[in-house]
């Protein structure tokens, strides 16, 4: 079963938003037995959409649509697609009308004309009504094929994948069966690790195939299986997941499809364990990383966004000769740092991070993407010096990864 995704929106093409909203099907299209055979982008011009729509019903059973309908002019996929599908004409679609009232009054805002305008939808369409906004969700069908027209609003648009089209998907066509077994690794690159389990690669079956997912400080290795799912073709893949798991023992983290900082926030939530931070040049990214998640409170007290010297002292106690003597970003600095939130956050564990993410501020001795970190507990301390790119955000992303890792390495020595 093959489907296509189609993003619309002059937003997308010159690079204003970044398109997450397809990733983000494509994964829940595949959990379900879905193949996603291409992905485009349209701009918002009819033509443009029409010839999408007629080369994606070349090569898709199921073709969904994000963006392009909201009530101002240059929103015109509803349009469109009453055209492409030979719409006898508009009609309201009270229920949307409805919902489209009820959340002007809930603000106390005005109805306007061109709001109301939202409910009309073609003649031929079934519309899913839209629980989280105003624009209609319109379904079409054109024999085989299912086309639906969603918002491209990120929240709209998965709660009604989650709650209607998905259901709706699985019930209308046969999907083959897929398990997916997937383990999360930290803390060696992909060539590396295909090297290290490569007689058990050799060894699957030719019904179970292994990818390898790479992404910054993780890689993920997925096992899969697209024959009709049984107790038996699940237990072979949880077999080799374990054959896996033996193998890469020192790099393995968690035997779910979650980021690192999940992972952690799972392990140390398990063991009762707290976590602060002291950050410098991540400027609360790594807190961010963090706080994401449902139930980092469990773990995560807090920290100190600890930008200046002068914070680096008062809230973490860092020595002034210290900062004098090695500077900021020095060994000597986060380990103070670290220890300074241990003591003053009351935590189990801290991390903290100094250094200098550029573009500018680079020495011959401390070039931009010097980067120290320490991970703290109450009865050991590690510190490690990285040094990444020239590029500012780049520096912070890999600096907070590299520090979840180096967690992550203390904590595993701690359960040895």
């Amino acid at each position: 079963m093959l489907a296509e995704i189609i993003t619309i929106g002059d937003e997308i093409l010159i690079g204003q938003i970044i398109d997450s909203n397809s990733a983000w099907m494509a994964v829940e299209l595949n959990k379900i037995g879905v193949k996603v055979k291409q992905i485009t982008s349209v701009s918002d011009d009819a033509e443009h959409i029409k010839e999408a729509l007629h080369e994606a019903e070349k090569r898709a059973n199921i073709i969904l649509i994000t963006g392009g309908l909201g009530p101002t002019k240059d929103d015109i996929t509803k349009k469109t697609l009453a055209e492409f599908y030979k719409s006898g004409g508009m009609v309201l679609h009270q229920p949307t009308l409805d919902k489209v009232a009820a959340i002007f009054a809930k603000y106390n805002a005005p109805l306007t004309e061109l709001n109301k305008q939202q409910a009309m939808v073609p003649d031929n369409c079934e519309v899913l009504l839209n629980e989280n906004g105003t624009a209609p969700c319109m379904l079409f069908r054109n024999e085989d094929r299912m086309i639906v027209s969603m918002p491209g609003v990120p929240f709209e648009m998965m709660a009604l994948m989650q709650d209607k089209i998905l259901p709706l998907i699985k019930a209308t066509y046969n999907l083959p069966s897929i398990f997916h077994k997937t383990i999360l690794t930290a803390g060696i690159g992909e060539s590396f690790l295909a090297e290290k389990i490569a007689h058990i690669e050799d060894s699957l079956p030719a019904y179970i195939k292994l990818a390898y997912l790479p992404k910054l400080g993780i890689v993920r290795l997925r096992l899969s299986t697209v024959t009709g799912i049984t107790p038996q073709t699940q237990q072979e893949v949880e077999h080799f997941a374990k054959l896996i798991k033996n193998e890469i023992e020192d790099f393995w983290v968690a035997d779910q499809d979650i980021p690192l900082e999940k992972a952690i926030l799972n392990l140390m939530d398990a063991k009762k364990l707290s976590l602060s931070v002291a950050e410098s040049c991540t400027g609360g990214y790594l807190s961010h990383l963090l706080t994401q998640h449902p139930g980092s409170s469990s773990v995560f007290l807090g920290g100190g966004i600890v930008y200046s010297n002068t914070l680096k002292m008062k809230q973490l106690g860092v020595n002034s000769q210290t900062l004098d003597t090695y500077g900021a970003v020095s060994e000597e600095t986060v380990i103070e740092m670290a220890n300074g939130a241990i003591k003053n956050f009351n935590s189990d564990y801290a991390i903290a991070i100094s250094g200098v993410a550029g573009p500018d501020g680079g020495t011959v001795e401390k070039p931009v993407g010097t980067v120290w970190i320490a991970v703290a507990h109450k009865n050991q301390t590690i510190a490690k010096k990285f040094t990444f790119s020239n590029k500012r955000l780049q520096n912070i992303e890999r600096a907070a990864i590299a520090a979840l890792n180096l967690l992550l390495r203390l904590l595993k020595q701690h359960q040895a």
